[in-house]
């Protein structure tokens, strides 16, 4: 028992018990600052929001370029993106954690072009075997990009 002993644990909850008390107090007389609600269609179409008070900040996520690369991991090149972009659509291989919204704009910074549209889907790995080694490859996103007629992105120039 001398391993398990229960010294530590109570005496980690005295030292953690006056601390959020402390801080209870310091988040009540602390006023809260009204935010402003974006719509989805605020954001796609880059539109600050309206009703914002004077002391209220606005900060926008803008995507820079040098950041955009960290929402865009590759462009996919196989037979049926190929065929995509007959229809104005191109495929890339996306960062896990980023959505429609931020890779919108990561095309925007990098090759100057606002996509009309963006699908996103969640690719499971394939189970795959090495001798008697069992396992699966990673599991990735994949990013359909739509843009308007007449525009395109030259995508096979660094691949």
């Amino acid at each position: 028992m001398a391993l398990f002993g229960n010294k530590k644990t109570e005496n980690t909850a005295k030292k953690t018990a006056p601390k959020k008390v402390k801080e209870a107090a310091v988040k009540k007389t602390v006023p809260k600052k009204e935010e402003a609600a974006v719509s989805m269609q605020d954001l796609y179409t880059g539109v600050a929001p309206k009703t914002v008070k004077a002391g209220a900040a606005t900060a926008k996520k803008e995507v820079k370029a040098n950041n955009a690369y960290r929402f865009l991991v590759k462009p996919l090149v196989t037979e049926k993106a190929t065929n995509l972009m007959t229809q104005n659509k191109y495929v890339f291989v996306v960062s896990k954690e980023a959505n429609k919204i931020e890779i919108a704009k990561a095309i925007e910074a990098l090759y100057g072009v606002k996509p009309l549209k963006v699908n996103l889907s969640n690719v499971k790995g394939k189970k795959v075997a090495r001798g008697k080694i069992r396992g699966q490859r990673k599991d990735w996103r994949k990013a359909v990009v739509t843009l308007p007629a007449g525009q395109t992105i030259q995508i096979y120039e660094g691949v």
